[in-house]
């Protein structure tokens, strides 16, 4: 079987089912078993991984309403990185899931920290104005006992110092 994935043998690749499949289901419903990993060619290097996810969508718990928001998931890799298709389908999965703002980033950041293990991660949900008013949770972790704990420290209290200078709207 021809390998169409440069750069990566089948080893490396195994666990990975959804990148390629044309015959993937859309679930609508919030399942982290979606999530799949490859290994990190580059765990000698520390670097940020960044994803920009501006279609995601959850429920109001409430009152059944769709919530719409860009969520920035930026990570520092160890031995294992996320694959991007299968984060798709994972956040697509949050599609009729009914949860709060602040608990959707929080349960995103928990199932990829549970996943990956990664040196570092942050997610920040900007979700659109509803009601005149939007709500834009940012959580993060660094590793525990490490120099990415203390920055996880830093970048909380630092981080939207400036808001007037994040326009996602």
């Amino acid at each position: 079987m021809e390998n169409h994935f440069e750069g990566r043998s089948k080893d490396e690749l195994k666990g990975v089912s959804l990148l390629g499949n044309q015959e993937v289901k859309y679930k609508t419903q919030y399942d982290p078993s979606i999530l799949e990993v490859f290994d990190n060619k580059h765990i000698e290097n520390d670097y940020f991984v960044k994803f920009n996810c501006p279609e995601f969508t959850s429920l109001c718990p409430m009152t059944g309403q769709p919530d719409f928001a860009t969520i920035y998931i930026s990570y520092i890799p160890s031995v294992k990185m996320v694959e991007s298709k299968s984060l798709k389908l994972y956040l697509f999965s949050f599609r009729n899931h009914g949860d709060f703002h602040e608990d959707c980033v929080n349960k995103i950041m928990k199932d990829l920290i549970k996943l990956m293990d990664p040196k570092y991660i942050e997610v920040w949900g900007k979700f659109t104005p509803r009601g005149g008013i939007s709500i834009d949770p940012y959580c993060n972790y660094g590793k525990t006992d490490t120099m990415f704990e203390g920055m996880a420290k830093d970048r909380l209290f630092q981080h939207d110092m400036y808001p007037e200078t994040v326009d996602n709207r």
